[in-house]
């Protein structure tokens, strides 16, 4: 597969061919003033799978936002907001 070779104005005039072409794989080289670019498509990172969830039971003051923490100076305990039912 041999490269063709495109001046800038060419590239001006039909960008969006050229990045079509660049991403089947096909080699577009860029010449201006004697100097060679080469546009290629580079693929993306594969996206992140989710994950399965480690917290099989929530409860539902948890789940609904009404707790807080106690704080002492030996622990951290979860603890149900004043007020809410």
């Amino acid at each position: 597969m041999s490269k063709k070779r495109y001046t800038s104005s060419q590239v001006r005039e039909r960008f969006a061919d050229f990045l079509d072409s660049a991403e089947r794989g096909e080699p577009v080289l860029i010449e201006r003033r004697g100097v060679r670019f080469v546009l290629q498509a580079v693929s993306a990172k594969p996206r992140r799978t989710s994950r399965r969830s480690v917290i099989a039971f929530m409860d539902r003051a948890v789940a609904s936002g009404q707790w807080t923490w106690n704080w002492t100076a030996k622990s951290v305990q979860f603890a149900r907001r004043a007020g809410s039912r």
